[in-house]
């Protein structure tokens, strides 16, 4: 008798819930892109959970026909977390977005990624606050104005990539949310890596911050302004293929390749393992002065936090027993109140 799971499809992942985003938001097509990347998985849909926050993104979990909470502002990577440890088998997506996670979610992240906690977090960003009506968020850029800014931000933005460097994820992507091939990808290198993986989506909010990457999304300008990162190749880059990225010591600078000056040796080549110094400088890279990095900037292994746990948890139940809680109540000083 066959035990083989039956073949899913993207359509059976969809919710029959309606999708109450705003007409030509970009979190539709990330919800399609996830969606058309879970059948790679192989996982049956129980077996899947989406823990989300609060704001446009975390609505997530309503459009997928899998398990799912809507948990509190910020606070979705500690469910996550203490999810997965009590339920090792599962596999756990955290949905979330700039400033659900990068504000009052921030310390949440933080220790989320230096755990290394075997999980996939998806941080929307569209550098605004959108449920809430048009804020600046933690990656809003200086002087934009908005109805909390309206005589321009005087924050510094966070860069998500970095901040998730500096606390050493083992894995660290960026993707588009209209790149839909490109996305699709690198969603599905994220759900497959062993560890916390963090994969930054630009993504347009068409009601309060529209056009924010447009030099991003723009298929007629994207070739210039973006650069795909592919381990083990150089950075290279342009419609034509004819620019890339060196170093002058530790400053990239680009390059025309078509003048002969330079060839594909004297350019950077991307490795995802490389020391975090390397991954910052690609980090940094900012429109309009570089093109800005998509792919997969770090992949690395380390211990899992929830394995360890468990881990732990098993050695003192060997050596210890199993516990009878009845008897720790009773142990001791013991005091009745009545």
């Amino acid at each position: 008798m066959s035990t083989s799971l039956p073949v899913l499809t993207a359509n059976d992942f969809a919710s029959d819930q309606e999708i109450r985003w705003c007409p030509g938001c970009g979190d539709y097509s990330i919800l399609q892109q996830m969606k058309k990347m879970l059948p790679s998985l192989g996982l049956p849909l129980e077996q899947i959970v989406f823990v989300s926050g609060i704001g446009c993104s975390s609505r997530f979990p309503y459009y997928m026909n899998t398990y799912g909470m809507h948990s509190i502002h910020g606070r979705a990577p500690a469910f996550a977390t203490g999810l997965k440890i009590t339920r090792p088998e599962l596999k756990v997506f955290v949905i979330t977005g700039d400033g659900d996670s990068l504000s009052i979610g921030g310390n949440h992240f933080m220790h989320l990624l230096r755990r290394n906690v075997n999980l996939t977090l998806v941080l929307f960003n569209n550098r605004i606050y959108g449920l809430t009506k048009g804020q600046y968020s933690p990656t809003s850029p200086e002087g934009q104005v908005t109805k909390s800014t309206p005589l321009g931000a005087l924050d510094h933005p966070l860069n998500p990539i970095k901040l998730a460097l500096g606390a050493e994820a083992t894995f660290i992507a960026r993707s588009i949310d209209v790149h839909v091939k490109h996305l699709t990808e690198t969603l599905h290198r994220a759900a497959l890596h062993q560890g916390t993986a963090v994969v930054e989506v630009y993504q347009n909010c068409n009601v309060f911050n529209d056009g924010a990457f447009n030099y991003a999304q723009d298929k007629t300008t994207r070739a210039d302004t973006t650069i795909e990162l592919e381990h083990g190749k150089p950075l290279i880059f342009g419609k034509n293929r004819d620019k890339g990225i060196r170093l002058n010591g530790l400053t990239p600078e680009v390059v025309d390749l078509s003048t002969g000056k330079y060839s594909h040796d004297d350019l950077l080549f991307h490795d995802e393992t490389a020391d975090p110094a390397l991954v910052n400088i690609l980090a940094r890279m900012r429109h309009p002065q570089f093109p800005e990095p998509i792919g997969v900037f770090r992949s690395v292994e380390q211990p899992m936090y929830d394995v360890q746990v468990n881990q732990q948890v098993e050695s003192a139940i060997a050596n210890r027993g199993a516990g009878d809680l009845n008897k720790l109540f009773n142990s001791g000083d013991t005091w009745q109140v009545g």
